[in-house]
Formats: C-alpha cells, structure tokens, sequence
C-alpha cells in the first residue's frame, strides 16, 4: 500500500512541477484529478477517505474572492487601474514603479493571479505605443504581484490555504506581513533599477484619455462597496470562506447581472486542482510518508526558534520551487505544530513560499500568466527572467527571514 501511494504521489507531483507533459496531454489539474482518483481506485483510500480529506473551507474562500473580482472585471475596475497608470506614467521609472505600487496593493485583496491575467494587456499596450521594451515592465507587474500578495490571507491561494489552517485573525496577520510586503517591493523597484537603469529614462507617449469599452459605473460602485465589506468583514474576525461567500451572494442579488457571465469567469480548474490534492495529500498521510519525512528533517529543524526560522524557510523556498508553493504548504501543514513557535512559523512558511515564486519562471502562476500572454511580443528566455526575477526572489526571500528573526528577538510573537 505504501509503495502504491508514494508511485501515485510521485506522478502527480511530476505533473505538477512540470506545468504540462505533452506526451500524455496533461496540465496540473488533470494531473492532480487522476492522482486523487488512483489513491481511491487502488485502495490507499476509501471515497469516505476522500470526501473527508477536502477542506471546504478553502475550496469556498477561492469561489467567493473568484466571484468578486469578476463582478470587478465585469464592472471596469481593472480597467480604471490601467488607465490610472498610463495616465501618470511620463518616464519608464515612473511606469515602473507605478506598476509595482498598483499591482503589489491589488495583490494584496484581488489575487495575484487575478492581477497579472488583467494587467499584463494593458503593459502591452502602452510599451508598445511608446515603442519601448516591454520585458522591465512585465517583470515588475510578475514580481511585485507576488510580492505584495504576501500581505493577507487573501492575496495567493498558498496564503488562503494558511489562512483556513492557521487560525491567524486577517488583521493580525496583515500588520505582521506588511513591513515584509513593503521592504519587498521597495527591494524589487531597486532591482529592476539596477538591471534596466538605462532604458527606464525614456519619455512616454502622453496618455489620451478615452472611454472605457463596456465599463459598467452601477456595477462598478456596487462591486467595491462590496469589497470593502468583506475586507471590513475579514479585518473584525468574520470567517474568511463565510465573508467572501457573502460578498459574492450580494453582489449575485444586487449587480443585475445574468450570473451565468460571472460563473464563466471562474477558474474552475483551480478549484479541482485544490480539491485533488486535498486527496493526494490525504494518501500519503495516511500511509505515514508526510510523517517519516518530517522525522527525517526534524533534526534540522529543532534546537532553537531562531535556527528553527532559518532552516524552515530556507527548505521552504528550495521546496517551494521543486513542488510547486500550494502542494507545499499542504504537506507541510501539518508539521508546523511541533515547531516551538507555531503561530511565527506559519509567517514563515506564508513568505518563504510566496517569495520563492520569483525565484524561476515557473515558480508561480502569475508569472507564466505574464509570460503566456505576452510570448508573441516579448518572448522571455529562461535565463533572462531569472536572472532578474531569482535575484528579486533571494533578496526579498533574505529580507524576510530578517523581518521574522527579528520579531522572535523582539518576542513579537
């Protein structure tokens, strides 16, 4: 039984990681189904196993925030983004760090996924009226969306899974994480500087304001006043899963909108994907594989919380990339119990995993979202990206770990 988990295990993960094997026409999603399945099919659970391993909790938090911010798309928002920042953009260091203060914030409560898949068009847009680069900008809106998303439990879906296993209150969590966030972004602005110093001194086409095709100004108000509720919600202690799930009925009862055209706009694939691995993840605790790794690396991790952070988030951030940031975090969940300082050691596992998205091209979905739609006019080399992007990812990642030392020295948490 403990082989068949670890050979089901093991091709799910390598589907996983390697984002698509043509030979087999398999994505993530489908990878992650027909690992869940074959831990059922060949015996390492029962289907009650199954069920009992989903955490709906999570699986609900995705489909409400998912459901807003298409109620957003829908009503303009991300539109009025854009245009706010073709609109004060003159110079490339203006649109540069226009573009990492925009979307490191919209990160933090929209999704950083959500963030890119809008922003990416309208980077094109504008680099290409003014016949610039567009490769310092899009590795801005990549990295600055990930950065800023480390600031709730909210921002990536790596975060939403700690949120419903932590048990750290939304605003607690977010005044630990937004030091982290700021120092981040500041960190990615002076990278990119320094890469790309020269370039970034163009002078931009003047921005013509026009009216927005299909924006919807009723839709619009409504969508973030609701958000502003949830936020309000999730800051005074209500459930996150509950408050977004609220969010999204309101605005299903008041957007006048067919629902039909919001629910197409939900990525459905993610939420099988996290829904198998839940199952995965299941089969392999249930034959004790996540525990006898956990024995393997225990030594490494115990003696003293400082060494305890050090060693964690250095794992976490080589790990992170090997298996992908939400596979990760669903396994090592459940070793954060027997670290001194649990409550500190989610933070931890919150930044390592979400700045270790920057460190290689497929290292998060928001940056092969930037580099899929924008492979016809700024196809990226490995190295180039890396090159940049990993350097972001360590400092950051450094920067980080300090913050979190500092606030055991400080008895923080």
């Amino acid at each position: 039984m403990t082989l068949t988990a670890v050979i089901i295990f093991a091709f799910t993960y390598l589907v996983i990681s390697a984002q698509r094997l043509p030979f087999l026409h398999l994505d993530r999603t489908s990878g992650a189904m027909i690992g869940a399945v074959a831990m059922i099919a060949f015996g390492v659970l029962t289907p009650n196993d199954a069920y009992q391993a989903l955490n709906f909790d999570t699986i609900v938090l995705l489909l409400g925030m998912m459901m807003i911010v298409a109620y957003l798309q829908v009503g303009g928002f991300f539109d009025l983004v854009a245009a706010f920042i073709l609109k004060r953009a003159r110079t490339g260091h203006g649109l540069i760090l226009t573009i990492i203060i925009s979307s490191g914030i919209l990160s933090a409560f929209f999704v950083n996924d959500t963030i890119c898949l809008m922003m990416t068009p309208f980077v094109l847009l504008l680099t290409g009226r003014s016949k610039i680069d567009p490769k310092p900008y899009l590795l801005a809106l990549a990295s600055s969306a990930n950065i800023g998303s480390v600031a709730t439990l909210v921002g990536n879906p790596q975060n939403m899974l700690i949120g419903t296993f932590s048990g750290w209150p939304y605003l607690k969590f977010f005044l630990a994480m937004l030091p982290i966030a700021i120092a981040g972004l500041a960190i990615d602005f002076a990278v990119l500087r320094h890469f790309f110093g020269g370039t970034l001194k163009q002078e931009l086409k003047p921005y013509e304001a026009r009216q927005i095709a299909g924006a919807d100004k009723a839709l619009l108000y409504k969508s973030v006043l609701v958000m502003a509720i949830v936020i309000a919600g999730f800051t005074l202690g209500v459930g996150l899963p509950l408050m977004s799930m609220l969010g999204a009925s309101i605005l299903v009862l008041i957007a006048n909108r067919r629902p039909e055209e919001i629910f197409a706009k939900v990525n459905w694939s993610l939420l099988v994907f996290f829904a198998a691995l839940f199952v995965v993840v299941a089969g392999i605790n249930k034959v004790g594989l996540v525990e006898d790794a956990h024995k393997i690396l225990q030594g490494y991790f115990s003696v003293s919380p400082t060494r305890q952070i050090a060693t964690f988030s250095f794992a976490s951030l080589l790990l992170s990339n090997i298996v992908s940031n939400v596979p990760y975090v669903m396994v090592v969940q459940h070793w954060i119990t027997a670290f001194s300082s649990p409550m500190l050691m989610w933070l931890v596992l919150a930044m390592s995993s979400t700045f270790a998205g920057n460190l290689t091209v497929a290292g998060s979905v928001a940056n092969m979202i930037v580099l899929e739609l924008s492979k016809e006019s700024a196809p990226f080399g490995f190295w180039e990206f890396t090159k940049v992007s990993g350097t972001i990812a360590l400092l950051t990642w450094g920067t980080g770990t300090l913050f979190l030392l500092l606030y055991t020295a400080i008895g923080r948490f």
